[in-house]
């Protein structure tokens, strides 16, 4: 596989996992195609033209070298020059995979958090009050990584020669989709139901057995679950902390995410809404590996380094 197949593969199998459905992703990339088309001829020079075939703008190829045959790849949670020099140094990496968004896709994180207010009106909260809520989140993260160094890492692959792309976004819907349906199959009366359940998951075993497993956040174990959503696992990083009573009148009971802000957790705790967080780097390690998988069957070589715990469900 070329560096742009294993690309396009991510974006695609990210779409068939997308809380929106096809036609919900297909809408929201409808919607960009009509804005490029309203803007002046000096405003679709500087337009991100990615935007009309990515949905996912937080993940992308950082260099031109797409036709190159992959044979070998090195992929971690972050990447950063000092994991490049790693790749460099190690001399037979033919791609870096990172997971975390970097270079353009850390500037374009908060384009994805639209995804958010679906995943929400999936659950049940009301589709005008998770967009509202959200957009005030969205302008708050689009600020926040608008003074990043975004193209440090990116810069530093060019300079040494190394092929980079990130897979954020299309990942974590894998992991989602992958954590509702064994919740829903399993359905768990209450938390200790739950966190058994995610403890059997190989990457959350494993990440137990480094102090990083399973916990609850707000909660306790003999509490009964009620509604679980999945309103945290995906869509850019978390939303606003004034949804969580918005949640509790939709009749969520347990909320599972990968990680929360201790002024999220307040507000959950006062909602009385549950929160189990799975873990951050073993969920974004589930997730890579439903599409590493994917790469391996197709002869690929799989190095895991920077955070990933990799297991394979070949």
């Amino acid at each position: 596989m070329t560096i742009r197949q294993i690309f396009d593969l991510a974006i695609k199998i990210g779409i068939e996992a997308d809380f929106r459905g096809k036609e919900g992703v297909q809408d929201f990339l409808e919607r960009k195609r009509k804005k490029y088309e309203k803007l002046s001829k000096k405003e679709k020079e500087s337009f991100d033209k990615e935007a009309l075939q990515n949905p996912y703008l937080d993940s992308r190829i950082h260099n031109i070298s797409q036709d190159k045959e992959i044979k070998k790849v090195l992929v971690g949670i972050d990447v950063e020059p000092a994991e490049i020099l790693l790749a460099k140094e190690l001399g037979d990496i033919d791609l870096v995979i990172a997971h975390h968004p970097i270079g353009k896709g850390l500037a374009c994180l908060a384009d994805v958090m639209e995804l958010q207010c679906d995943v929400l009106n999936f659950y049940g909260v009301p589709i005008n009050i998770a967009e509202g809520l959200m957009k005030e989140r969205i302008d708050e993260v689009a600020r926040g990584v608008n003074a990043k160094n975004h193209q440090r890492t990116v810069d530093c692959a060019r300079l040494l020669g190394v092929n980079l792309i990130n897979t954020h976004t299309p990942c974590d819907n894998l992991a989602a989709q992958f954590l509702r349906k064994e919740i829903e199959a399993k359905k768990p009366l209450r938390i200790s139901d739950l966190l058994d359940i995610l403890r059997e998951i190989p990457e959350y075993k494993e990440a137990a057995k480094n102090g990083a497993g399973p916990k609850i956040f707000v909660g306790h174990p003999d509490r009964r679950c009620g509604k679980i959503a999945l309103t945290e696992i995906t869509g850019g990083t978390e939303g606003s902390p004034k949804l969580y009573e918005k949640m509790a009148q939709a009749g969520i009971g347990t909320v599972v995410g990968m990680h929360i802000s201790e002024e999220h957790r307040k507000e959950a705790e006062a909602a009385n809404i549950n929160v189990v967080i799975a873990g951050h780097m073993s969920s974004d390690s589930l997730g890579m590996n439903l599409f590493l998988d994917k790469l391996q069957e197709q002869g690929i070589e799989i190095v895991p380094f920077s955070g990933l715990i990799r297991v394979s469900r070949l």
